[in-house]
Formats: structure tokens, sequence, C-alpha cells
């Protein structure tokens, strides 16, 4: 009787926790850390998918289909998240797929996504670039690119007249990106790059990379890492004597940082991360200076929108691309369903549509009413969309295009906004 009783009080907790899929829906695949090195983000991503599945159902669907996510652990792993996705793709069979977080394993199943001709929506801020042209095969990406880092930092570093500069940086993709971009764009812009230095992420010490980093006594030296690596390099930098003064990549807004590191150890340095402003939210007070005064109303009606859904808790910077990434998804297949009667086969055929929606030139929609722009989709009425993280518009490789990043600084145990930065270098030839 006692294993008995205990039977069926797991299976009724089970039942409680483990997702309800409903049989005819339209199935959004998603790899997410949650566990592992970076799983202090994963639950939250989720969360914000989650929502704008609600969201979506509730304004009626694909024409009274549900949407439906289905999460996989990336582990945090190469290895691990790789047959996650593979699982995604050949045994689940999903058409449209979110993530991962980590630039390698979306580098590693870039193949498969061409095969299969899936679409592929990546709004993470270390997403590889989709700067390139494929006939098969439907990537996007959300978030600001290391090219539009780059030029952030590199002006903030001509504006507060910093003569000399390098990184600290980690050997992945993005990161290297992002340190490449940073110390090109300063170097345009006059100033002078002084020898840079790279590591590999989870060893046990990184004092030796630390002491010839600083041992060019830069003016600023960039620090491009994910926060769990970063957090172990500013403690032993701290430890060390705090030399030089640094810049943040814009993976170290995130909590787990702050939580890990001295307190006051970074009081006081500049980082950049993607804008949650929208661009009509700006105004150019300056154009000399290139200054710009923003609002946050929009992203503190999303903030206000997760945490009644989420029992109090916020989202992360990261989670508004994420709940933008499935609903910019939805649109696309209302509209193609509306105007040629089926959803698209291809992926490359629904990038080309959400790109196409998203002109300048349509009607904008708002995150807050998807039921009045789910039924105009539904009438064939092309509408842009303005969403939680921003007033989407995109290049002609399904890259989001960003005229503006955001400055913040660190005060203790949390991060200051300042004023955002504007985009404005040009394009390297």
């Amino acid at each position: 009787m006692l294993l008995a009783g205990l039977a069926s009080l797991l299976s009724a907790s089970c039942a409680q926790t483990a997702p309800d899929h409903p049989e005819d829906a339209v199935v959004l695949g998603a790899l997410l850390p949650f566990s592992g090195s970076e799983s202090a983000v994963g639950r939250n991503l989720e969360q914000a998918m989650l929502l704008a599945v609600g969201d979506l159902n509730a304004a009626g669907g694909l024409d009274g289909k549900p949407f439906d996510l289905r999460s996989r652990d990336s582990h945090s792993s190469a290895e691990r998240g790789l047959d996650q996705l593979i699982e995604l793709l050949y045994t689940e069979r999903v058409a449209y797929l979110i993530g991962p977080e980590e630039n390698d394993i979306a580098r590693q199943i870039a193949p498969d996504v061409k095969a299969l001709d899936v679409f592929h929506m990546l709004p993470g801020y270390a997403a590889p670039s989709v700067a390139r042209s494929e006939a098969k095969g439907g990537w996007m990406r959300l978030a600001p690119s290391p090219f539009e880092v780059g030029c952030a930092l590199a002006k903030i570093a001509v504006h507060d007249e910093i003569d000399t500069a390098n990184s600290l940086a980690a050997r992945d993709d993005y990161n290297a990106s992002v340190s490449s971009s940073f110390t090109t764009h300063f170097a345009a812009l006059g100033g002078r790059i002084l020898p840079s230095v790279t590591f590999t992420s989870g060893e046990q010490t990184y004092t030796k990379n630390i002491t010839t980093a600083f041992g060019s006594h830069a003016g600023r030296t960039l620090l491009a890492a994910n926060p769990a690596t970063a957090s172990t390099i500013v403690t032993e930098w701290a430890v060390s004597g705090s030399p030089g003064t640094w810049f943040l990549g814009p993976a170290l807004r995130a909590e787990v940082l702050l939580s890990n590191i001295p307190t006051g150890s970074l009081d006081g340095y500049l980082g950049v991360s993607p804008s949650l402003s929208l661009r009509s939210e700006c105004q150019v007070v300056d154009e000399a200076a290139e200054s710009l005064d923003c609002t946050t109303g929009n992203a503190a009606a999303f903030i206000d929108h997760f945490s009644r859904r989420w029992g109090g808790e916020a989202p992360l910077p990261a989670a508004h691309f994420y709940y933008d990434g499935v609903v910019l998804i939805a649109m696309g297949l209302a509209y193609a369903q509306a105007t040629s009667g089926t959803v698209p086969s291809s992926g490359h055929e629904l990038r080309k549509i959400i790109r196409d929606l998203n002109s300048p030139d349509n009607e904008a929609a708002s995150w807050r009413d998807l039921s009045s722009a789910m039924a105009r989709l539904r009438a064939g009425i092309p509408l842009r969309y303005v969403g939680a993280a921003a007033e989407y518009e995109f290049d002609g490789y399904g890259a989001s295009v960003h005229h503006f990043m955001q400055k913040w600084t660190i005060d203790g145990d949390r991060f200051v906004d300042l004023a955002p930065v504007a985009v404005t270098c040009e394009p390297w030839k």
C-alpha cells in the first residue's frame, strides 16, 4: 500500500509538471541550456517562448491550430547539445527550430538545417553570422552582430579619449568576433591597438592570461567571455590588485556574473548590450555628438507581462528576443497561409516572407495586441512586427538591423543603464 501510494503520488506530480502537447499543433523546437555552465539562462528563455506560445494561442493560433513548444537541454555542451538537436530534426521532425544559445552547436547543425531546408531562428547574442546566401535553409538572427557591438565599444573608447586598447577574449567564434570587431573599429577611428590575448574557456586559472593582457598597459581591455568564465577571470584579476581598466562584452550583462565576483570589483566599468528601447522611443538630442535620449516604456510593459505570468520573475534581456523569435515565425506562417492557402514548405521561403513582412513600408503590429495582429495577417494584410526587443527590419541575409546599443555600468550588485550609443560605423570593405 505504501509503494502504491508513493507511485500514485509520483504519477500525480509528473502529470502536473509534464508539458501538455496538443496533438494537432504547429510544433516549434528549441534547444536551451537547462544544465551545465550556462544553466542560469535556460529556464528564463523557455519561459519567454512559452509566454509567446500562450499569447499566440489566445489570439487564435494558426487559423485555429495551436502552437506548441518542444524544448531540449543542450547541457551547455557541444556534443550533447548536438545530439538533442539531431533528435529534434530527425525524430521529432520539427520544421521550425529556435536556438541554441551556444555558437558552436549552431554552426555544427547548419549542414542539417540546409539539407532538410528547415527554418532556423537565432535569437541568442552569440548566434553565428547569417551573412551568406543559401538556396536551402532559412536562417534569421535577431540580436546585434559582433560588428555592431564592436562599433559601439570603439565609439565609447574614442569619446572617452582612450588612445590604446586590447582585449582578453575567449577563443570561441562569437567572443573572438566581438574582439576582432572592436579592435578593427577602434583602429579605423584612430586608436592604437596593443597585443590582445586569447584563452580557452573552462581552465582552472587565467592568471598568466591576465598578466599578459594587462602587461601592455592599454587604456582599455575588452573582456569578451561567457559569464561563468568571466567571473573566474575578474576574481583572479581583483586578487592580483585590479590592474588596468575593463570594457565588458554583451554576454556579461548577467546576474550570474555579479553574484560570483567580489562585490564592487567592476564598479564603474562600461559595457554594451542590445538596447531594448524601440527605435521610435529614441530621439537624437545632439546630432554632431550622436547623443540619444531613449525611453523604455515598451520593455517595461513586457517585463510586467512576463512577471505576471511567471510569479514575479523578470525576463533576462535575451528573453525579449526569444519571445519575439516565436512571434515572428507565427506571423510569417499566418500571412503565408492567408495569401497562398498553405504554409511554406521551405525554411528559405519562410525567411523571405518574414523579411518582406518587416519592411518599413508596412503597417506596424505590436506584441501587445497579437489578437488584432494575427486577425489582420489572416486577412492577408502585411504587417511589420514591433516586438518586445525591437522594431524589426532585416538585411538581405535575414539578420536584424540595429541602430544603437545600450551602454551600461555596474554599481555594486546591479547594472545601471547609461545613454545609448548610435551604431554608425562604415561597413568594412
